[in-house]
């Protein structure tokens, strides 16, 4: 008598294989059997998989879940799109570890580097930890719907030495490093997976001071880099400042190759942030082709990639570009259905058109002065919505072709669907197409890894991507080439897995963990984002559902079924 029996499904392993119709057996958690066919055998809970596809859980290896995942179960924006395991503590951010006198001042970072709201942080983090150790500890009382891991993050870690001189372009003393290193080692032996730091001038806290670490010396980062190596943690992540060489003219400290440099030193595996920069488009070539060149020569580096365009939303129910029109307000506090039904009406539509902003908000005037430099480049989705869509279809390209200005295009297109939101491609659409993304994929060893679970609450929604792998790239994708659906999973599952030495999850194997999937590959579907209020504080957030998951397994107990979360929490905190 088995727990559960998957039966008649197409096994798609993890592991790159074709995929091969197969059951599967799960008891106490763990996968028992997998044959052609356990015909006769008796569980406490069948799931027919009859014309669907099986596959392993997926890891997530680029989360911000640091604080939510203190207050809430579920998870969400993540574990509706077949995730079991996440990864936080990304981008040199994250809670730990901290003095009692810095809690304000690790939300105010958080929220200026990874736009979570301020207000729902500080009401709804737990906090009682001050070392890395005790945030663990705190979390290993938690129950979740998907497995939790966690890394050490440089910005806390440097101002619980440094205290606030950590944000400033000053060097640590050789005794900081010596600290830092000496908290790191604990850290990794209390189970970090390992750690991340941020060079990235764009990531700043609310009063625009960078992330601690940023102008961090050598000296530092080796240190610590070493101290993880020793004390059993698995990879160090950068958000790299990047190369310069496509302008040779420029006088940077090429940084980048301290990425290679770290773990060359270590023997660690690093991984770091590829993005198409418009500002730089073929920067990205020349940071992938030096990594390929580490992998020759045996030193482990991992572009981390997005799967599509890194981009951002703006719609009725979060920033747009009629916010501060007086009309607009006057119909501000109806809900959304009730709100179109008035800003579908010609009278109002003229007025709202009509008027100029009424604002002396400085943060609103900044947003909408952002939003209208970049509209000619934005595009409307809906339903299901299409990610790779061509320059004809950009608000400035339908302003011309209409002779209508621009934000009457991007009104009436608001206006249209009653899920419609305006899209700017911050990274990776340069040429408007995804063949960028499709280059990037093809090299084997880049890894799915920009998902922001948990992060930019209001203005990104990209922790649909593995639904978005499976639907755009293996099957709908129609402006290029598509991906393989074994290459996509192994991408989602052992791939990502083997990068945190994950090695009881991300293959369906006899004796592996039983985080499964089971898809039915032909209805999956990406819904369109909408914005809902449901953080502490009333904060605004942007989920993303599917339809197509039969059913989400972790540990062996399913969590979600038929998109519906079943109010199981197997998931635990997973120490390195």
């Amino acid at each position: 008598m088995f727990d559960l029996l998957i039966t008649g499904g197409r096994v798609v392993d993890g592991t790159g294989a074709p995929e091969r119709v197969a059951d599967i057996a799960v008891s106490d958690g763990v996968i028992i059997d997998i044959q052609s066919s356990l015909a006769g055998a008796e569980a406490r809970e069948v799931i027919d998989a009859t014309g669907r596809i099986v596959t392993p859980g997926f890891v997530d290896v680029h989360t911000h879940f640091d604080g939510q995942a203190t207050w809430d179960e579920l998870l969400e924006p993540s574990s509706p799109h077949g995730v079991t395991t996440v990864m936080m503590g990304n981008c040199g951010v994250g809670f730990a570890p901290v003095r009692p006198d810095a809690h304000d001042a690790l939300i105010e970072l958080m929220e200026g580097v990874e736009d979570i709201p301020g207000a729902a942080l500080a009401e709804g983090l737990t906090w009682g930890w001050e070392s890395f150790a005790e945030y663990l500890d705190v979390l290993s009382r938690r129950q979740w719907s998907v497995d939790v891991g966690a890394q050490l993050a440089h910005g806390p870690l440097r101002t619980y030495v440094m205290g606030a001189p950590a944000a400033e372009k000053l060097e640590a003393t050789p005794e900081q490093i010596a600290e830092m290193a000496r908290l790191t080692r604990e850290a990794m032996q209390a189970g970090a997976f390992g750690f991340s730091t941020s060079r990235t001038l764009g990531h700043r806290a609310l009063d625009g001071t960078p992330v601690p670490g940023t102008y961090a010396g050598w000296d530092e980062l080796s240190a610590i880099g070493h101290a993880v190596k020793e004390g059993g943690g698995r990879n160090i992540e950068f958000a790299a400042a990047g190369l310069a060489r496509s302008d040779p003219q420029q006088q940077v400290i090429d940084e980048f190759e301290w990425v290679g440099r770290l773990a060359q030193e270590t023997g660690l595996s690093t991984t770091f942030i590829l993005l198409q920069n418009h500002s730089d488009p073929e920067r990205w070539r020349n940071e992938m082709e030096q990594a390929r060149m580490w992998r020759q020569d045996g030193i482990m580096v991992t572009p981390l990639v997005a799967g599509r365009p890194f981009g951002v939303l703006w719609g009725w129910d979060v920033r747009h570009p009629f916010v501060a029109r007086p009309s607009y307000r006057a119909v501000t506090q109806l809900p959304l259905a009730e709100r179109l039904v008035e800003l579908r009406k010609p009278a109002v539509r003229a007025a709202i058109l009509s008027e100029a902003d009424d604002t002396d908000d400085p943060a609103v005037k900044r947003q909408l002065g952002y939003i209208r430099t970049v509209l000619a480049d934005c595009h409307i989705i809906s339903g299901s919505p299409d990610y790779e869509q061509p320059r004809e279809r950009t608000i400035g390209a339908l302003s011309d072709a209409l002779g209508v200005s621009q934000e009457t295009v991007t009104y009436d297109g608001l206006v249209a669907g009653d899920d419609a939101m305006l899209l700017y491609a911050l990274y990776n659409y340069t040429s408007m197409d995804h063949s960028v993304l499709y280059e990037q994929m093809l090299d084997p060893d880049t890894m799915v890894g920009l998902a922001d679970g948990g992060a930019h609450c209001a203005f990104i929604c990209d922790a649909s991507i593995p639904t978005f792998m499976l639907t755009h790239w293996v099957r709908d994708r129609a402006r290029g080439p598509r991906l393989s659906l074994p290459e996509v999973v192994r991408r989602l599952t052992s791939q990502p897995a083997d990068l945190f030495g994950l090695a009881d999850r991300g293959r369906l194997q006899v004796g592996a963990r039983a985080d499964i999937n089971v898809i039915d590959i032909d209805a999956l579907t990406l819904l369109a984002p909408v914005a809902v209020d449901d953080l502490p504080a009333g904060g605004t957030r942007l989920l993303q559902g599917a339809v197509g998951y039969d059913a989400t397994i972790v540990a062996g107990t399913v969590t979600r079924r038929h998109g519906a979360d079943t109010g199981a929490r197997p998931g635990r905190l997973i120490r390195n």
